[in-house]
């Protein structure tokens, strides 16, 4: 990617196209991984995007803590549509977001709070988080639920879909530092315990928890990411690897990235592929599977 990008998220389009957010310029950028080109499209003054998904109308949209605003661009016009957070809620810091129950996106800002945006009426909802600061990584199961990590929390959380209220849920390591979520197949949320090294998984029918330690000395559990045959991926700092977890095994694959501090804040993918932003080195990595 272009230097000084510092490519935060990255989210496969339909078209075979690739979305990231350059978190430095405050741009979004499309990458056409045929041929390499890479379209840039500047968000607005201030912008500085975070996160970026596909939602279901095909359009990126993105979490912009520059802007205190979540951000559609018309993947066809390039057309950038801005929705800010109401007045009082500045400085957010936004991070993520996901499509729940409805096709509300749910988002969430590290300054302490959580909200939603219902694309069909425009209008932002603002909560405060009930631990305070700490609400980071976001992700909907396939029944629409939708959950939250907390970083400086070290919990996760399960939103209300009616009247947004959030219940909070402890893993079972204390301080563990739980940063970004992604719900598998079955409904079971996976967890990426950055200060304890590991992965977590909660089954909502029974309450359970299960953890395992990530291989090597160091592990620090960034990004988290489970792919259309539920196996479980994340970025492992520590190692400077993306990291493969088999549930039904209970087995680590360790993948070494090419580049030193690579620094893979965010993982996303579509069939045959695990998608990655480099953000400490201006690229995109791409793991593709037989």
């Amino acid at each position: 990617m272009p230097a000084g990008s510092h490519p935060h998220d990255v989210a496969p389009a339909p078209d075979g196209g690739v979305w990231y957010v350059a978190q430095r310029m405050g741009e979004l950028g499309r990458l056409d991984p045929t041929t390499g080109q890479v379209r840039r499209i500047k968000l607005g003054d201030r912008s500085r995007p975070h996160g970026v998904i596909v939602g279901p109308d095909g359009a990126p949209w993105i979490t912009d803590g520059g802007l205190n605003a979540i951000v559609r661009v018309d993947p066809a016009t390039e057309k950038v549509s801005i929705y800010p957070l109401p007045p009082g809620r500045e400085g957010a810091n936004l991070n993520t977001a996901t499509f729940g129950m409805g096709g509300v996106l749910w988002f969430t800002g590290q300054s302490g709070v959580y909200g939603r945006l219902d694309p069909k009426v425009g209008k932002v909802e603002v909560f405060d988080a009930p631990k305070g600061p700490g609400p980071y990584g976001i992700t909907a199961t396939p029944y629409g639920t939708v959950y939250y990590a907390s970083l400086a929390g070290s919990h996760i959380a399960r939103l209300d879909p009616f009247t947004g209220a959030a219940t909070v849920i402890e893993p079972p390591t204390p301080n563990q530092g739980a940063r970004r979520v992604w719900a598998d197949s079955k409904g079971n949320v996976w967890v990426s315990e950055w200060n304890a090294g590991q992965v977590g998984r909660y089954h909502p029918a029974t309450n359970a928890w299960k953890e395992w330690k990530l291989p090597g000395k160091n592990p620090g559990a960034y990004a988290v990411y489970v792919d259309d045959q539920d196996k479980v991926w994340l970025s492992d700092f520590g190692a400077n690897a993306l990291v493969r977890f088999d549930p039904v095994k209970e087995a680590f694959e360790v993948f070494p990235l090419p580049s030193p501090g690579a620094n893979v804040r965010q993982l996303l993918g579509r069939h045959g592929e695990v998608w990655g932003a480099e953000s400490g080195v201006d690229r995109l990595v791409v793991l593709r599977l037989p």
